[in-house]
Formats: C-alpha cells, sequence, structure tokens
C-alpha cells in the first residue's frame, strides 16, 4: 500500500511538473507579425485597400488579432514618412513585410535584405533593381505589378474617344516615382500619332497643380492625364475640382479618381492585388521564399465613366464606350 501511494505521489508530482512546461511553452508559441507601409492617406481608399488585404488573409485563415498581428502606417504620398514608417516597422521585427509603391518598397529594401517583401503596386520593379527578374526574383522582394506601360497609349485613345476635340494634354506626373518616365514615354508616343501637343506636368505640390492647370486652361481644347503615383491619389480631390473648374475631360489611373467626380478611369483593379497580395503573404508565413516566387503581371482591369461629369463638360459619352464600361457613375 505504501508503494501504491510513493507511485501515486510521483505521478502526480510529475504530472504537476509538466504541466506549467506545456502551459509556459503554448504561452510562448510567437504570433506571426504582418508590417503594412500604404503609400497614400489614411482615407476611404486607402482603408479599402487594407481591407482587401486583410480580407485575403481571412480567407487564407489569418485573422488579425488572432493568429496573426498586423502593424499599419499610411505614408499620405510622403517620401519622409515612408522612410520614417520604414524603420519603425522593421524595428519591430516582422515576419513579412507588405507595401505598395517604389517610394514604400524602396524604403523598406533600403533597411532589410533579409525580412520578406511583397509588394502590391510597384510600376517597373525590375528597373528600379527590386527584383532580378519577373519570373525569378531572387532576393527577399517579390509581389504584383500594377500596369503596363501600354496603358499610357490606352489613356489617351480614350480621352479623344470621349473628347473629341482634345488637341492639347497635360500630363501629371511625379518624376521622382518610378515608372514615371516609362508612362510618359508611351503617351507621347500615341501622341505624336494622333497629332496632340503634350506637355508635361509636375504633380507633387499643390501650388503647382494649381498654376499648371490654369495656363493648361488658357488655351482652348485642352485635357489632361493623370499617370499612376500615390502623390496624385494624395492630391485627388484638388485634381479632380480643378479639372472641372477649367472644364478640363480628364483621364485617371484608378477607379477611385471617377467615383470623386473624375471623368473617366481605366486601370488594374487595385484591391485584387491586395487580395492577390495575400495568398504570397500566406505562402511565405507557411515556409516559402520570395526568391522563388514569381512576380505577377495584373490581370483585372476596370473602365469606369462618371455621366455627371460628362454631362457638367458638354461631352456625349458615345454607346460604344459605355458598352464597355465596367462601372457608370451616374
Amino acid at each position: 500500500m505504501l508503494d501504491l501511494r510513493r507511485r501515486e505521489f510521483i505521478t502526480l508530482l510529475g504530472g504537476a511538473a509538466v504541466w506549467p512546461l506545456a502551459a509556459r511553452a503554448q504561452q510562448s508559441k510567437r504570433v506571426p507579425l504582418v508590417g503594412v507601409l500604404i503609400a497614400i492617406a489614411d482615407d476611404a481608399e486607402g482603408q479599402a485597400r487594407l481591407g482587401a488585404f486583410k480580407s485575403g488573409m481571412r480567407d487564407l485563415g489569418w485573422i488579425d488579432d488572432g493568429n496573426i498581428r498586423m502593424e499599419v502606417r499610411f505614408a499620405a504620398g510622403s517620401v519622409a514618412n515612408a522612410n520614417d514608417y520604414a524603420a519603425e516597422l522593421i524595428g519591430l521585427a516582422p515576419d513579412v513585410l507588405v507595401a505598395n509603391s517604389s517610394p514604400a518598397v524602396a524604403a523598406l529594401q533600403q533597411r532589410t535584405r533579409t525580412i520578406p517583401i511583397v509588394f502590391a503596386q510597384v510600376v517597373d520593379p525590375v528597373s528600379v533593381g527590386f527584383v532580378e527578374n519577373l519570373a525569378r526574383p531572387g532576393g527577399n522582394i517579390t509581389g504584383f505589378v500594377s500596369l503596363d506601360y501600354a496603358f499610357g497609349a490606352k489613356w489617351l485613345d480614350l480621352l479623344k474617344e470621349i473628347a473629341p476635340r482634345v488637341s492639347r494634354v497635360g500630363v501629371l506626373r511625379d518624376p521622382t516615382t518610378s515608372g514615371a518616365a516609362g508612362q510618359l514615354g508611351a503617351v507621347q508616343g500615341a501622341a505624336s500619332l494622333l497629332r496632340v501637343e503634350l506637355t508635361a506636368l509636375d504633380v507633387r505640390e499643390p501650388a503647382a497643380i494649381e498654376r499648371n492647370m490654369a495656363l493648361l486652361a488658357r488655351e482652348p481644347n485642352g485635357g489632361l492625364i493623370v499617370l499612376a503615383n500615390p502623390t496624385a491619389a494624395v492630391h485627388l480631390k484638388l485634381i479632380v475640382a480643378l479639372a472641372a473648374q477649367h472644364r478640363l475631360p480628364a483621364i485617371y489611373p484608378y477607379q477611385f479618381f471617377a467615383r470623386a467626380g473624375g471623368l473617366i478611369s481605366y486601370g488594374v483593379d487595385n484591391l485584387d492585388l491586395y487580395r492577390r497580395a495575400a495568398g504570397y503573404v500566406d505562402r511565405i508565413l507557411n515556409g516559402g521564399k520570395p526568391a522563388d516566387l514569381p512576380v505577377q503581371n495584373p490581370s483585372k482591369f476596370e473602365l469606369a465613366i462618371n455621366i455627371k461629369t460628362a454631362k457638367a463638360l458638354g461631352l456625349d459619352v458615345p454607346a460604344t464606350l459605355l458598352a464597355r464600361a465596367d462601372e457608370v457613375i451616374e
């Protein structure tokens, strides 16, 4: 009987010793951290992109503040903000970083060559040195391209289709962003064929936007093309308002410009890119390496037309153009 009680006591002690160890091991299991750096402002569009990414992660079984933790920063189109937030996020030792736009990705790349980075929107990742090539990125960065340079010709074609009298076009661009020269070059190539006079305009400062658009509107038959860059997104309301004030037909790179009152937009589905980025984050968290994940080109495009704005400009939208639109805003 004494031996039996001794064995029971030893077993109880052993269980008591093992239980805290198991509990501590369970408690110490690290929740993966994902750092997210979004180049635009923390507004409706910025939240929509973050929401699309989180939705994509949920679909794959990753719940923020559950089995994963996210730290999010919005740079509001500022390179200085991007640099500060990049340092801040990397200081948290995340498992994966997610970013959009070249300035945001560059800010992260300058500070780490080991933490995996997934970009949701970059125009030309090879030319700026983010990846070696699209098929085999080769380093710690991979992701999703946001446009093809052929969009430049498409934008001018669509602008001429909705506003045939346009013969002078201002191109709002941020020359400091990657892909700006390529986008402008594509528009210039189309302009020479269509005999359209082209002028490059700086989009970086509100005062410059106001001055340049006023100059563009002094002569008749002016139009506007806004190239894809985070700075334009930050100044969206100002650009759309000035285009209306100066009665300038304008085409924009993303659908949210048309929803904000812009005449017409054509470009990739931004939210789709963020949902797809979640898939790469999932693969990396499960052991995949960015070097082995090919950079993917855009696959979903949207044409949006704002009928109210067209009427305010005295434009009759061709029925053939309306039939091709993915969204018609009344």
